[in-house]
């Protein structure tokens, strides 16, 4: 089935230029065609047709996620929320305390892969050593990178310098966060945000993620 993705701004990447009314056609887990949605919908009328608020971009790249994966625990909403909060568990001790097992740490995996794909990612690095972790990761349809040589130490915010609002990230590190590019022939992995345009991304972050497509699936949408 062909799918029509568009947007009121398309990024297809690093360097290229944003397309207004761009649009991203779909077969299987391919991109088909990238071009302006009024050309690609009059080619192909029958193509299923989502259309996201904001800007669609390649999806995000976390670095260092095995950080965030296998040395932090999201607690089970809402069966362990009154005893250990809404929040993630960090710091060694806590971890300890919790007594983890590798099954608790699949379960706490699968948890927070969704949290990334929330965010727009579409693909994470990093050593994963838990077979439960890296099990869970690649069952969420999300790609594993080795890490690059330049990540240094594992951090337990693993995601750009834009994400974290910090006031001297600019556009080079919104780019260097995304993963692939739009164009014919390439995987069909991208996201889109609910924000004007890539400045405006830059200041509020991939909470603003209200899809996120890996594979040609859906997997997720923001309600």
């Amino acid at each position: 089935m062909l799918t029509l993705h568009t947007a009121e701004l398309l990024v297809p990447g690093p360097g290229s230029a944003p397309l207004p009314g761009g649009a991203v056609l779909v077969e299987g887990d391919r991109i088909a065609r990238v071009g302006p949605y009024e050309e690609l919908g009059a080619a192909c009328p029958h193509a299923r047709v989502r259309r996201w608020p904001g800007v669609l971009t390649p999806g995000l790249l976390a670095r260092g996620a095995d950080a965030l994966l296998e040395r932090t625990y999201y607690p089970d909403d809402p069966y362990e929320i009154t005893e250990l909060g809404a929040g993630p568990v960090t710091g060694a001790a806590a971890l300890a305390d919790l007594k983890m097992t590798e099954a608790r740490w699949g379960n706490s995996a699968r948890r927070g892969t969704q949290k990334l794909l929330a965010r727009g990612v579409v693909a994470v690095s990093g050593r994963f050593t838990v077979p439960a972790v890296r099990t869970a990761v690649v069952r969420s349809g999300l790609t594993i990178l080795p890490p690059a040589g330049d990540e240094g130490a594992p951090s337990p915010d693993p995601l750009p310098d834009f994400v974290r609002g910090d006031p001297r990230a600019g556009r080079e590190s919104l780019e260097r966060a995304f993963h692939g590019v739009l164009e014919p022939g390439a995987p069909a992995r991208f996201a889109a945000f609910a924000v004007a345009g890539p400045d405006e991304l830059l200041e509020q972050g991939p909470t603003t993620c209200v899809a996120t497509v890996i594979g040609g699936r859906l997997l997720h949408r923001r309600r």
